[in-house]
């Protein structure tokens, strides 16, 4: 079974193109794993218990899709981003004054970063009392599943929001309904990876009157791209912070007298960049075999990339105390695992942001951190353990976060390995820890940098 992905839409008609993009790829479920490796898979509620569902058989890419993935992925990416960029409607040169309503688009409706930053921006403009009006546009998406449907436009002279990659942008705004990039202020909430942008990215800024981005690492890479034209707007997390469910331990498969060190990433993501495999290798430095030490590796999408997801099976092989947890769970849910955790641990060669450890600090979790790039904004070395780290030249199998002279981090693993341990043999410390980081993240990720933003474009909030 095959299907093609949504390219584009015109008067109705949805063309297909084989493409992907950024890590959006088909909807798949991986192969069937070993029981011993996979964790169950908790996916919906009934009586306050968790059911299992069996994995959906893989599916393979089309042919038209497996060609052109032959051709070098950054040659496809640029080729995409012009072709976009060319057939983009063109945005009013001078915005008019903003009508008191904001539209954010977003692919609100998948488990992705830049799904949930959309839904977390609604969250907060309806906590300042502004209204708003959610486009869920990732169905128009490359990965979407088919045509989008028609979005009404926002309100005329509502400023639009748009939560989507640069290369990207151009496509949605021609996708949308006839005339929403006109009358009205177009501003793109971007995020990017390393200290310089990438050159696909360099055809989207003429489409936005403004970049949102949600660090300064972020904005200093994108402030070449679109000078005096970067606000520096965090996730406001604190103004909508993360609400378990009710679920626990027991309900995830986890043992109670464990001490559990959670690492969650999307495999649609970078896998290099998440450095996962730093993540193993840092846990067996610091415990080995310990039955009372637990590696939780929640993976999302592990069919997008099956070669990546073998890698870190390979890599956990053998370890009757690391375990992969592929289930996709509800927010709710997710969250409920987060605070079972013990440890979350990140280390990422680099981040835009950085939800998971931003969520954990929320949470009361003590988080251990590589000390680099987007999440320096809501740590430091008294609200989180900093690992330290060398920066080496960024190098991308996917070929997607690179850069001319781009660096990233490459944490040390002596110094995570100590830091688990430390925090590990310390219930009292890991407690402290949390508490730090908790209080940290609600001072700096609340929704004022918002509110300032939206200040700065003519908007009159409410009392």
């Amino acid at each position: 079974m095959t299907r093609s992905v949504t390219w584009g839409t015109r008067r109705g008609r949805a063309r297909k193109h084989p493409a992907i993009l950024y890590g959006s790829l088909r909807r798949a479920t991986g192969p069937r794993f070993p029981r011993w490796r996979v964790a169950p898979r908790p996916v919906r509620r009934q009586n306050a218990r968790v059911s299992v569902d069996p994995p959906a058989p893989a599916r393979a890419l089309p042919l038209a899709h497996r060609l052109w993935r032959l051709l070098p992925a950054r040659r496809r990416r640029m080729l995409l981003a012009r072709a976009a960029a060319w057939r983009a409607p063109a945005i009013d040169p001078a915005p008019p004054p903003p009508a008191q309503a904001v539209a954010v688009a977003g692919e609100l409706s998948r488990t992705s970063g830049l799904g949930e930053g959309a839904r977390l921006m609604l969250a907060a403009l309806g906590g300042l009392g502004l209204p708003t009006v959610p486009l869920d546009i990732g169905a128009m998406l490359p990965g979407g599943g088919g045509p989008a449907a028609p979005l009404a436009p926002p309100p005329p002279a509502a400023p639009l929001v748009l939560h989507v990659n640069a290369p990207l942008l151009p496509h949605v705004l021609r996708g949308l309904t006839p005339g929403t990039a006109r009358g009205r202020r177009i501003i793109g909430y971007w995020a990017w990876e390393l200290p310089a942008a990438s050159p696909e990215w360099a055809f989207a800024p003429r489409f936005v009157h403004e970049v949102w981005t949600p660090s300064r690492f972020s904005a200093a890479a994108l402030e070449a791209l679109a000078p005096g034209r970067v606000r520096v707007v965090p996730h406001p997390l604190a103004a909508a912070p993360p609400a378990p469910s009710a679920l626990g331990r027991a309900d995830f498969g986890l043992p109670a007298d464990a001490m559990v060190v959670l690492v969650s990433f999307n495999l649609a993501s970078s896998f290099e960049r998440k450095n996962p495999l730093g993540a193993i290798a840092a846990f067996r430095a610091a415990f080995g075999d310990r039955p009372d030490r637990l590696l939780l590796l929640k993976v999302g999408h592990p069919g997008h990339f099956p070669a990546d997801f073998a890698r870190l099976r390979e890599a956990a092989a053998g370890a009757a105390n690391i375990r992969i947890d592929t289930t996709d769970l509800p927010q709710a849910d997710r969250h409920a695992l987060t605070r079972a955790a013990d440890i979350v641990l990140s280390l990422h060669r680099s981040e835009g942001f950085g939800l998971v450890p931003a969520e954990a600090m929320l949470l009361g979790i003590p988080v251990v951190a590589t000390g680099w790039s987007g999440n320096m904004d809501f740590m430091d070395g008294t609200s989180a353990a900093l690992i330290a780290h060398r920066l080496i030249p960024a190098r991308d199998p996917r070929g997607v976060f690179e850069a001319p002279g781009a660096l990233w981090a490459d944490p040390d693993i002596a110094d995570a390995a100590a830091a688990l341990r430390r925090l590990a043999d310390d219930p009292a410390e890991r407690a402290a820890l949390g508490a730090r980081g908790r209080a940290m993240a609600h001072t700096r990720l609340g929704a004022a940098p918002l509110a300032a933003a939206l200040r700065g474009i003519g908007m009159d909030l409410p009392a």
